[in-house]
């Protein structure tokens, strides 16, 4: 990277790779060389290495290694020069001056620098409004009322902007001029070219920084019912939303501690959970997640965790956040937390009522983006084929973002476990809508399939039937409970208490107490052209039925494994998958 003459050679040249590296990692002398924990992955005992003589570094447990330029550009996800800058810094190397500026680049410029400082001035000016008037007061109340402590509200910079029009601008306009205060986005100027007025007036004040802890913006909240409730700053040549994260500039070592993101959607949402002890935490401001947002969070992780509010609104913003984090490869999870009493639980109301430690506790169980979608897909109307391909189309668009064929085959597993389709149908209608990116999947009538499989339907055949053994049929698949979990499992449940009650069977009678879809199922079969049934091919079911319940669970404790519990945890489902292996293979 660092070209012959150049001024990133001239660093390499003088920069001490151990002066560099020990300002990020407690380094110990061995032999000639130098050790510590590794910065890029958690461990207890020391394999990083940094040779002072080679000017290189290595770790000989996640293999990252290089110069002093890798370190830095891997730890601090900058670019190379971004890197050389770094290293010259802190190695007390002279900058070569810029080239020299036009008289509209220097403008420019200062432009900036003034409305950065304005901006500083700005937050002074609502810090102090909150904690020395009245009106500061209240909101301090409210922010109180919310959980809120004085720690935590200097802590977050929160002020407030008073309800007189006027009383920023009245700071303000001693030290910039008109153009500048309204370029900045904290004045206002009315229709035709009016009286200029704050535009932030009677509401909390969050401010937004860019990744240098500069605030360049602000969010304000809306202290009574005035609308909007909350309202931000508007585009400015110091503040585009689409580039800015909230809580990004405290997050950033956190980020890069943890390797993950949690995303949520507010400032008191960010502010409620890094206040629970998880500063890896970042807002998208109240807009929608954009893609230049997710470029600068990739900096720092390709690992999320979403967790919007649970509203219609947040349900569908969390789905376009899949959308985009898929396009940009990151690993997606989705937190839905649930409701607290009668109320939907932003993470703010939840860690509020359930506490920080039971919130943290649904974050590690947060459920991979594919589960999350499917569960949304379930609460459709599946009862239909014309429901089951909406369900499908749901899902389609994120399917289409995975290139890889295998994750892609995996999806198709899911799906048609949880929608209760034909699996090998699917997964082909899947690929073929993935490589040819159809917006929309046309289902074949057989990937709908009947309502239940074959085995199914003839055992809901002897149980309505066979008056000889259906007692004890109902009986066998009772104790073993081997119909719950099945699509038909409600048919089954009301035909098991029919045949163990001592009366005829009336399959009117048992159709009474189903919903319409399993009424239809049950019909449907009663009126199937069928042989007559024996003892033998019902035993032959029911082992069918038992070997389909051993395989759901041997996958059921695969995936509890492969999630690497504790030791003594880990023994048991090892020990459980080999009596479930042993049981499967007997069957065969």
């Amino acid at each position: 990277m660092a070209e012959a003459g150049s001024f990133a050679e001239r660093v390499k040249q003088q920069a001490d790779i151990v002066r560099v590296v020990g300002e990020y990692v407690r380094l110990k002398k061995t032999g000639k060389d130098f050790s510590g924990l590794c910065p890029f992955h958690q461990e207890k005992t020391p394999s990083f290495t940094v040779s002072p003589i080679k000017q290189i570094f290595y770790c000989f447990g996640c293999g990252k290694g290089g110069d002093v330029f890798n370190f830095v550009m891997d730890l601090e996800k900058s670019t190379f020069p971004e890197a050389v800058r770094t290293v010259a810094e802190k190695c007390g190397i002279a900058i070569p001056r810029p080239r020299e500026r036009s008289p509209e680049e220097r403008q420019e410029n200062q432009q900036r620098s003034a409305l950065v400082e304005m901006h500083r001035e700005a937050q002074a000016f609502f810090t102090k409004q909150i904690s020395g008037t009245l009106e500061g007061k209240a909101a301090r109340a409210y922010l109180e009322d919310r959980g809120l402590d004085n720690k935590a509200i200097d802590r977050f910079g929160i002020g407030y902007a008073p309800s007189d029009g006027d009383a920023l601008l009245r700071v303000l306009k001693q030290k910039y001029p008109e153009k500048l205060l309204v370029e900045s986005g904290l004045i206002s100027r009315g229709d035709q070219g009016g009286r200029l007025f704050d535009r932030f007036r009677r509401r909390i004040m969050f401010p937004i920084a860019n990744d240098s802890g500069k605030v360049v913006a602000f969010g304000g909240r809306a202290l009574g019912d005035e609308m909007p409730k909350y309202m931000n700053s508007p585009e400015t040549p110091i503040y585009s939303k689409s580039n800015v994260l909230y809580h990004m500039d405290r997050a950033k070592e956190a980020l890069r501690r943890s390797d993950f993101a949690v995303l949520v959607e507010g400032y008191m949402d960010a502010i409620a959970v890094a206040r629970a002890g998880i500063s890896n935490v970042v807002a998208s401001c109240g807009t929608s997640l954009a893609e230049p947002q997710i470029k600068f969070l990739s900096r720092f992780t390709k690992r999320v965790i979403i967790n919007y509010d649970p509203d219609n609104a947040g349900q569908l913003a969390a789905e376009r956040s899949v959308s985009l984090l898929l396009e940009q490869d990151f690993e997606v999870r989705v937190l839905a937390l649930p409701p607290v009493g009668d109320k939907k639980a932003d993470p703010d109301l939840f860690i509020r009522e359930k506490g920080a430690e039971e919130y943290t506790k649904l974050l590690k169980e947060s459920p991979p983006y594919v589960d999350y979608l499917i569960a949304r897909a379930r609460k459709m109307d599946l009862t239909t084929g014309e429901g089951k391909r909406r369900a499908v189309n749901f899902l389609l668009p994120y399917v289409q973002k995975i290139p890889n064929a295998i994750l892609r085959s995996e999806w198709a597993t899911r799906i048609a476990q949880q929608l209760h389709l034909d699996e090998p149908v699917l997964r082909a209608a899947l690929s073929k809508a993935a490589t040819q990116r159809h917006s929309e999947l046309k289902i074949q009538p057989e990937l709908v399939g009947r309502s239940a499989k074959p085995v199914e339907r003839r055992l809901i055949r002897m149980l309505a039937e066979a008056e000889g053994f259906r007692r004890e049929l109902a009986q066998r698949l009772q104790v073993a409970q081997l119909y719950h979990g099945l699509e038909t499992e409600k048919v089954f449940a009301a035909l098991i208490v029919a045949s163990l009650a001592d009366e005829p069977m009336q399959a009117t009678e048992v159709a009474a107490h189903l919903e319409e879809r399993d009424r239809r199922i049950l019909f449907e079969i009663l009126f199937e052209e069928a042989s007559e049934p024996t003892w033998e091919e019902a035993v032959s079911c029911v082992e069918a039925l038992q070997h389909r319940q051993a395989e759901r669970e041997l996958a059921e404790v695969q995936k509890s494994i492969e999630a690497n519990p504790p030791i003594g945890e880990m023994r048991g489902l090892l020990e459980k998958k080999q009596d479930l292996m042993r049981r499967l293979a007997a069957a065969r």
